[in-house]
């Protein structure tokens, strides 16, 4: 058979491919499922609340922000795959936006007002305070709270302040009575400080957990603040700030200053979103509020429950002290099946490729490969990249004690990766002080491939130790993120590491590599190569697929490549947490491929390509997604998996994923997303779990 032809005309209508931003409002919604599943514990519940909530400020801050300057700026042109506009594509985020903010509130009131009582935790108001209550609201306020709090009068020698993003705010109208009529209203603002805890833990009988929000106490006490003035109302008010760094490389003599120096500016970024509390607010405060942001593009979003719920991250830590039951059972990452506990991973990895799979098994392995290097007097020289780290990282103690045993510690520190940038700064600075070479990445690019090498010389022999990964080095994370990676000594990789850093710290065009593949753009091709390979295959022998597992799939020429084996026959299977711009089951076009999202307690971040090619099974795990970022604006690393053992247990992983029934979500023809429902008498499959029991060497009963 031949190779079949596919006009490009045929495959890049925009109905053929769901708009980036709508389909992350998508996954933000399968988080929110999470919030109203009732399978899932009551605290988790409030968890993934605080998690939509965490993820919708991103949003606005970056998407959202982007979108509106394009607006001002006057820019009109679709984008090039679902062809919106960038109005078209605010107002239909709001659309969406709304709708889910709306659901947000409604699951906070069940849970907060219903089910939490049931476990003798309350949330209240000042006005249902008891006498003693009331007394210790009184005296914490005056002790704590009124120390801190600045009231700022607006008027024609103060101008309104300007408010740091994602702060909570309160509006005060005040009246001073022996004023002339015309100058007896009067506008304060008062903001609720970040440095205090969001709610205050009162006294309360037995085993109860009564708890008041901060900006209601400040509330009912606002009027200590202003004596001599009657206070008219009191309106509390949040704002999200474009947050996106413009950072001009070119011509910048030191990257880390450009960068601390745009961080600063993070903050009082234009207004992308106000968020008020229904009823609390008139119009005519509004209307001040938004002539004194200067920012008439915000959106103002009513939001009947609190404002800014990522407070319930610290309030389920309080709850959760004796109320396990309200929460996942414990677990406790495992050793790695390839690494009994009594071995050293340096002399098991001479023997044999050493498999990781996080959180199911325990990233500390990880943490000792470098510890053991700093240690060990026959290491030479570790160089690793890094790209967002935990705030106490092992990992770094671990470069900086390597570097002090004298060492050749090199550390590419990512200093642009976003919301982790003051953090990395911070460790650059730290890393360079203990001795080792810190360097900061290449020329308009982020570094975010995630690689190990460690240079041993052993009886004059040079040998070398690579560690590559889907995840980030941050033991923290490793707790929830699902990430796979291996430790090998195969000497072409290690000739690949070698020349990888090399590529990234000198003057020198990209190597020719042995095994991984680089990008920008190399990885791209890699894809293209074996996708056309994988359509020739099936045209000849039949039964082609191409299963692939990753975070979002945006990348426009690699969804066309899709189609394209469709369009062939081939079985293409997607696993994708989060955006996908592509849209299966279209008559003709996509009808060989399916779309699974697994939203679960753990966040699945592994990336993993399948390609059958006629039984070779080529596999490979890397730290791209198939997102265009990915492909041209930034370094990353697709490695192959040549070990038969870790080739079979990442497949049955992917197999396991796809046949899951519990956590499961299919993307529909129109975009949608459904459960991956059971038919009755199905058994429940959540791929979650049984890696949990994996992990655990419980045997699974596979039917």
């Amino acid at each position: 058979m031949e190779l079949v032809q596919v006009k490009h005309t045929e495959i890049t209508k925009p109905e053929y491919y769901n708009n980036r931003e709508l389909s992350w409002l998508a996954f933000n919604e399968r988080v929110l499922q999470e919030a109203e599943d009732a399978q899932n514990p009551l605290l988790e519940r409030l968890k993934f609340l605080a998690i939509f909530s965490s993820n919708l400020d991103e949003f606005f801050m970056v998407r959202v922000a982007g979108l509106q300057d394009q607006v001002k700026a006057g820019f009109n042109k679709p984008e090039n795959k679902s062809g919106l506009t960038p109005k078209e594509q605010l107002a239909r985020i709001s659309e969406r936006a709304r709708a889910l903010v709306s659901r947000q509130t409604a699951i906070y009131k069940e849970l907060m007002m219903k089910l939490l009582p049931k476990e003798n935790v309350h949330l209240r108001k000042m006005a249902d305070m008891n006498e003693e209550q009331t007394n210790f609201i009184n005296e914490y306020f005056e002790e704590t709270i009124f120390p801190v709090l600045t009231p700022v009068a607006v008027d024609a020698y103060r101008p309104f302040p300007t408010l740091i993003s994602k702060t909570l705010n309160m509006i005060v109208l005040l009246e001073q009575e022996n004023a002339e009529s015309e100058f007896r209203e009067k506008v304060a603002v008062v903001q609720v400080p970040s440095v205090l805890e969001r709610f205050i833990q009162v006294p309360a009988k037995n085993d109860e957990i009564c708890v008041v929000l901060l900006e209601d106490i400040i509330s009912a006490n606002i009027n200590k603040l202003f004596y001599g003035y009657s206070v008219k109302s009191v309106q509390s008010f949040r704002l999200t700030r474009n947050a996106d760094l413009t950072i001009h490389e070119e011509g910048a003599r030191d990257l880390l200053v450009e960068i601390e120096k745009e961080l600063r500016k993070r903050k009082w970024g234009a207004v992308s979103r106000i968020e008020v509390r229904t009823g609390e607010m008139d119009d005519s405060v509004l209307q001040f509020l938004l002539k004194e942001l200067e920012d008439w593009e915000a959106e103002v979003y009513s939001v009947d429950c609190p404002l800014d719920l990522t407070f319930l991250f610290s309030f389920v830590k309080i709850v959760g002290e004796g109320r396990e039951h309200l929460e996942y059972e414990s677990f406790i990452p495992q050793p790695p099946q390839d690494l009994e506990s009594d071995e050293n991973i340096f002399e098991k990895a001479l023997v044999q490729d050493i498999f990781f799979n996080h959180p199911y098994e325990s990233f500390a392995p990880v943490v000792d490969f470098v510890n053991e290097a700093a240690n060990d007097p026959t290491v030479l020289a570790i160089k690793q990249t890094l790209y967002r780290v935990s705030g106490n990282s092992p990992v770094i103690h671990a470069l900086k004690h390597a570097a002090e045993n004298g060492k050749q510690v090199t550390v590419l520190v990512e200093l642009k990766a976003r919301f982790d940038e003051e953090n990395n700064v911070h460790w650059a600075k730290e890393l360079e002080q203990s001795g080792c070479l810190v360097i900061y990445g290449m020329h308009n690019l982020k570094t975010h491939s995630k690689i190990t090498l460690v240079v041993r010389r052993r009886q004059s022999k040079i040998e070398r130790f690579v560690h590559l990964g889907t995840g980030n080095y941050n033991d923290a994370t490793a707790k929830i993120y699902t990430d796979m990676g291996i430790i090998t000594t195969k000497k072409k990789f290690g000739i690949d590491a070698t020349n990888f850093f090399n590529f990234l710290s000198g003057y020198t065009e990209k190597p020719n590599f042995h095994h991984i593949v680089v990008s920008p753009n190399d990885i791209r091709s890699e894809f293209v190569k074996l996708i056309d390979e994988e359509i020739k295959h099936h045209l000849k022998h039949g039964k082609g697929y191409f299963r692939a597992k990753m975070n979002s799939l945006t990348d426009k020429d690699l969804i066309m490549k899709m189609y394209e084996a469709s369009i062939a026959g081939v079985k293409v299977e997607l696993i994708i947490r989060g955006i996908c711009c592509l849209r299966p089951g279209i008559k003709g076009i996509s009808e060989n491929i399916t779309v699974t999202s697994i939203v679960g307690r753990f966040l699945e971040h592994s990336r993993i390509y399948w390609f059958y090619h006629n039984g070779e099974n080529k596999l490979f795990l890397s730290s791209a997604d198939m997102m265009t970022r990915n492909m041209i604006k930034r370094v990353e690393i697709l490695f192959p998996i040549f070990d038969t053992e870790i080739k079979k247990r990442i497949m049955k992983s992917m197999k396991t994923q796809l046949r899951d029934n519990v956590k499961a979500r299919i993307q529909d023809v129109n975009g949608d997303y459904r459960y991956n429902d059971k038919n009755a008498g199905d058994k429940c499959i959540n791929s979650q779990e049984i890696f949990l029991k994996e992990a655990y060497r419980v045997l699974i009963d596979e039917e």
